[in-house]
């Protein structure tokens, strides 16, 4: 039931108890059978004055949720967040403000420690989260998955200086009277989830009449799953990048003996060489200390993915809603292994005490269901209000199209067969889809009430793409932290033709039913689709520059493949050959690329490739095999938080309308 307001002009109530007590102080008592005549009455007593009546209010109450994206434990977080977005009016400004006040490192990296009810070494939400304000003494255990209630400010605009307010609220439970405070004061009140609660408000002006105005209210809390691959997950986007500092590292090259140097993690202090000194198993312990941080480390899933974003962004634009987010997209996710079936984790490592993050992740659609028979087990009326879903692009082996289109040294090439593919084979892939996505759909009708719409399918982007439709070139600008990396630029056309011609258009048939056979039923089946996103990322690809870029990029990043030093020697010190610090290298700094390179992949992430099949396992993080999916694993050729956030926009739209059809 939406809640509704009204200001009450006089309380119908009191106007009926002060005339009952002014007829009975003029009654007359007349006694039966007694007759008497009749006589001048006597002059009345001077009368009190008369309480004056509460007068209608010209003021109207106020009222906000507070931290309502639940998944933020603290308050302030979740404000100092808000006010970027709606001064900025659109996520992707937000980003881009949140990005530069943070100088260039990212606003998450605030939030990686202990202030999210989540639990990034089980990879699991913490259901009963201490939430509120970042005072202790005002927080509370909240049940995440099924909130009881929630946290309402109230406030009372323009009321005069020197006003004081009684504040009562008023629901199913009964009566909380709040003692009188200034006007000026915004008052706090917990509210019960979904109840409609009347919240009343007496002010009081020295020698006025008092005023009464009172407002119904309702919190929704919308609960809201966020499924798919790694561009629902957020992957090229650690929360907290590695530091890098100024050293080389070095890495042997596939089918040969050469090696080369590219800079090493900052606190790094194991062997930097690749001579062989019997320490292997302890350099690896030694570097998996200085890893990136990541919300789920398993799943590469970070607070800058576009389902997050979104759902935050829904949140922020709302004060009289919360949210309750359930992150569940893995990057490396089919729809065979990771939505209906386990996966490997992305990144596996332990921490001081032990703790050590999973090797495995269940099928997502397993661990929704957990939660949400966790979630009625509560509030038996509880049910999802809608679904964020990308998958399809591991289906039809998109890591792979990208890989045929940069590995171009021949060695390299035979040793990393099994991760390279082409069109001709992601074209016979796809015709698969349509029965895997069947299948899907069988599965996740009943976590919507079998009305598909409320599944928000968001597709992919273009990555190579520069302005007005033109394809990024052979130009190595970003590629040459390996020395096997090389753009094909006939191959670059084809795969990017692919996309465009075929993959897409294939995604918005499965996702709305418009292919012959796809759905039994479209009208129950189909999706809402988004893709309004694709147009902004046209001059956004890897290949995208602009004089606004960072200065490091412009310096250091060259076009011609040539940004580090070949002599070993020289590099082992300073690998960088324009001069500048490795450490001035921001992730997260505006650019005018909304895809990640190998290059910049590496400088952020430098992930050691935990879920890789023991044939490519390395041996060593000196193994040539890590040289190069360091360079590829943490993220290349995926969005970057701004198109992430680009991608939020147009994701948001989608959601609004599901939520409006039903409301």
């Amino acid at each position: 039931m939406p809640a509704k307001s009204r200001a009450a002009s006089y309380d119908v109530r009191m106007h009926i108890r002060l005339l009952i007590a002014a007829l009975a102080a003029f009654a007359v008592t007349s006694h039966p059978g007694h007759t008497q005549p009749l006589a001048e009455p006597s002059p009345a007593p001077a009368a009190p004055d008369a309480a004056p009546l509460p007068q209608p209010s010209p003021y109207a109450i106020k009222w906000e949720v507070r931290g309502r994206f639940r998944l933020f434990r603290f308050e302030e977080d979740f404000d100092a967040i808000a006010k970027a977005h709606l001064e900025e009016g659109s996520i992707l400004k937000a980003e881009q403000r949140l990005a530069l006040m943070s100088g260039g490192n990212g606003w998450a990296a605030g939030l990686a420690d202990g202030k999210l009810c989540f639990d990034s070494y089980s990879n699991q939400l913490i259901r009963n989260c201490r939430r509120g304000p970042a005072r202790a003494a005002d927080q509370q255990d909240e049940n995440y998955l099924s909130p009881a209630s929630h946290r309402v400010r109230f406030s009372l605009p323009g009321a005069p200086a020197g006003a004081n307010c009684v504040w009562r609220f008023e629901d199913s439970a009964g009566t909380t009277d709040i003692p009188e405070t200034a006007c000026a004061s915004p008052v706090t009140q917990r509210i019960k989830s979904g109840q409609i609660t009347t919240a009343r408000v007496e002010i009081k002006i020295p020698d006025q009449p008092a005023f009464v105005t009172s407002e119904e209210l309702q919190v929704r809390d919308l609960l809201i799953a966020g499924l798919g691959d790694s561009i629902a997950s957020g992957e090229g986007n650690p929360d907290r990048a590695i530091e890098i500092g100024n050293a080389g590292i070095c890495f042997r090259r596939l089918g040969g003996d050469d090696a080369f140097y590219r800079p090493v993690r900052r606190g790094y202090v194991g062997n930097h060489s690749c001579e062989d000194d019997g320490s292997a198993a302890d350099d690896r312990d030694k570097w998996l200390k200085t890893h990136s941080e990541w919300k789920s480390p398993a799943c590469h899933r970070s607070l800058y993915g576009y389902q997050m974003r979104a759902a935050l962004a829904l949140a922020i634009q709302d004060p009289h809603i919360a949210v309750t987010f359930l992150p569940l997209g893995c990057s490396g996710a089919t729809i065979a292994n990771g939505l209906l079936g386990p996966q490997k984790a992305r990144e596996r490592f332990c921490d001081d005490k032990g703790r050590c993050t999973p090797s495995n992740v269940a099928p997502q659609l397993d661990q929704l269901r957990d939660l949400m028979r966790a979630a009625q087990q509560t509030n038996k009326e509880r049910q999802l209000d809608l679904v964020l879903l990308t998958i399809g692009a591991n289906d039809i082996g998109f890591s792979e199209l990208v890989a045929d289109v940069m590995v171009a040294a021949p060695g390299e090439r035979k040793r990393l067969s099994r991760m390279i593919s082409d069109v001709k084979q992601a074209r016979t892939s796809m015709r698969d889809l349509p029965k895997n996505f069947a299948t899907l759909r069988q599965r996740l009708a009943p976590f919507v009430g079998n009305r598909l719409e409320r599944v928000v399918y968001t597709s992919y982007a273009n990555p190579g793409l520069k302005g007005g439709g033109e394809l990024c070139g052979a130009d190595s600008a970003g590629f040459d932290i390996h020395p096997a990396f090389a753009i094909d630029a006939k191959k670059l056309a084809e795969t990017t033709e692919f996309l465009r011609a075929e993959m897409f258009p294939r995604m918005r048939e499965l996702a709305t039913c418009k292919g012959d056979g796809l759905c039994a039923n479209p009208a129950n089946d189909a999706m809402t689709f988004v893709d309004e996103h694709q147009s902004a990322f046209e001059g956004r690809g890897f290949c995208a520059r602009a004089d606004s870029d960072p200065a490091f990029d412009r310096q250091c990043f060259l076009s011609d493949g040539k940004s580090f030093e070949d002599d070993p020697q020289v590099a082992a010190a300073a690998p960088l050959k324009c001069g500048l610090s490795a450490e001035q290298f921001k992730p997260y700094t505006p650019r005018a690329r909304w895809i990640r390179t190998p290059n910049d992949s590496y400088f952020s992430a430098m992930t050691y490739p935990e879920g890789l099949s023991p044939f490519l396992q390395p041996l060593t993080i000196h193994d040539a095999v890590w040289g190069i999916t360091s360079a590829v694993y943490g993220g290349a050729l995926h969005p970057t938080a701004e198109g992430h956030a680009a991608i939020a926009d147009a994701a948001l739209v989608g959601i609004k309308s599901v939520l409006e059809k039903r409301d």
